[in-house]
């Protein structure tokens, strides 16, 4: 404890102290902000093809070689591969005769929910470490945290992974039209803001649990998922959005489900004319929402709202808003096409800009996986990386509320966090998460892998440690805390 509380100290004072800029600043920084962090190699690798060529390389993810070692560790998780349907039918408990479960067949069907999520963290956690596609997979991260879901409320946590699966990494680098789309059927979505309970109150299959309005999800489509909590809309638009999207739910398989389990039930529509956002929405059926999916979609202030979002999470806390303003015209102009709108970005110059390198303070999560990522480091059991980040307050799929985890320092940079992650710093020098070590991890490598970007007080303290908490040191220091 006292090698902990001398780290503490020490590196409280490093995390305030101003480094140097690298000799090839602008290459870490396109590479720190593009991915989860630089891994040995990159940066070599990154300066012989040229940053322009690397930018489009991680643009067009199918073109990237996958890393063998990822494909290797999803084959094995089953569950990867089922639709929400199978995942839900492998998890109910026998009902023989119409009898009840016992409880011992109910445990089953814990335990089995329960494999099912730990299968969906483990394949996140894989491909951020490991996947060579890294700007695909900050991309899968950023959407599913703009569209999110908890995996702790019912049914979620056996469809979480199917969510991202299906719904969200098809689409992270497409239309935002289409992944809007995709997250309103897909059955974690719908279950998680209730809207397959949502049912015209006088309609014929308005009984049971599916007894009236529910504006849940049609409230959350606009605040978080596409206008913004400023965007224009008032609280009629919120219940004529709710009553476009009665009947939106999912069922078993049949004529009228898909294969991911979306069904529409005419029977709990309100087939009466509704007005969204002062355009006319004549009564009928499915395409009503639809419909409503393209206006929101194609708004100058779901433009904005996007824009906005994906600026903090790449340039800074405090987006410049000249930059806001140039990503809405392309988000407008190219039709919501997510790649268009970051090439725009990545080009920008105040991307580029110097006074933005290393002015991102890391969420846990990406500081846990840049650390691995930086060592080189391949868990054989992800569990304790999952337990790690729920001990930093940003478990794996673990956001309650929908507006997902924040992305600025204020969120995250406090006393029990930097404590947090520097007892994990120790812990990997010396125990890897599966990988037990004959001695320390090579302070040395490290710091050529994160581009020799310390400043000079830093070096000075890690030349002074012991050698055994160098690398936890770096670890813990303010260069490796912001991006």
């Amino acid at each position: 404890m006292l090698r902990i509380a001398w780290l503490l100290g020490l590196s409280a004072w490093l995390i305030f102290a101003s480094p140097a800029l690298a000799d090839d600043a602008q290459i870490l920084h396109v590479v720190n902000r593009l991915s989860y962090g630089v891994a040995p190699g990159d940066l070599a690798r990154v300066k012989a093809m040229g940053i322009d060529r690397y930018l489009q390389e991680q643009l067009n993810p199918d073109q990237i070689p996958e890393n063998q070692l990822v494909s290797d560790q999803l084959g094995g998780l089953a569950s990867l591969a089922q639709t929400p349907q199978q995942l839900f039918a492998s998890t109910q408990p026998s009902r023989a005769n119409g009898q009840r479960p016992t409880p011992e067949q109910l445990a089953i069907s814990r335990e089995r929910s329960r494999q099912i999520l730990q299968e969906a963290i483990q394949a996140k956690l894989t491909r951020s470490v490991l996947s060579k596609r890294q700007l695909f997979e900050v991309m899968t991260d950023f959407w599913f945290n703009h569209f999110n879901v908890f995996s702790n409320k019912g049914l979620t946590q056996i469809w979480v992974g199917s969510y991202e699966q299906d719904a969200i990494r098809p689409y992270a680098l497409g239309k935002f039209r289409q992944l809007l789309g995709a997250t309103a059927k897909h059955p974690a979505m719908l279950f998680y803001l209730d809207n397959w309970q949502n049912t015209a109150p006088n309609s014929p299959g308005a009984r049971g649990i599916f007894r009236g309005l529910n504006e849940n999800y049609a409230r959350e489509l606009m605040e978080l998922h596409t206008l913004g909590v400023n965007g224009g809309y008032t609280q009629q638009d919120v219940i004529s959005l709710a009553r476009i999207l009665t009947g939106w739910g999912f069922q078993q398989p049949g004529p009228t489900g898909d294969n991911y389990g979306f069904a529409f039930d005419p029977r709990r529509h309100d087939r009466t004319d509704k007005v969204l956002l002062g355009q006319p929405i004549p009564g009928g059926g499915i395409e009503e929402g639809e419909r409503a999916l393209d206006i929101l979609a194609r708004h100058p202030s779901t433009a904005k709202h996007i824009s906005f979002k994906l600026a903090q999470y790449f340039v800074a806390d405090e987006p410049p808003p000249a930059l806001v303003d140039r990503l809405a015209q392309r988000f407008l102009a190219s039709d919501g096409d997510i790649k268009a709108v970051l090439m725009t970005l990545f080009t920008s110059p105040e991307f580029q800009g110097s006074q933005y390198h290393q002015a991102k303070f890391k969420s846990p999560y990406r500081y846990v996986i840049s650390a691995l990522r930086a060592n080189q480091i391949n868990p054989t059991n992800w569990r304790p990386v999952a337990g790690l980040l729920f001990r930093l307050a940003m478990p794996v799929y673990g956001c309650p509320t929908p507006d997902g985890y924040k992305n600025t320092e204020t969120a995250w940079l406090n006393p029990e966090a930097l404590t947090q992650r520097l007892n994990f710093a120790v812990g990997l020098n010396s125990f890897g998460f599966g990988v037990r070590r004959g001695q320390p991890l090579d302070a040395r490598q490290l710091m050529t892998t994160l581009g020799d970007r310390f400043s000079a007080s830093t070096k000075a303290a890690v030349e002074a440690s012991p050698p055994q908490l160098r690398s936890a040191l770096l670890l813990g220091s303010r260069e490796f805390m912001y991006y």
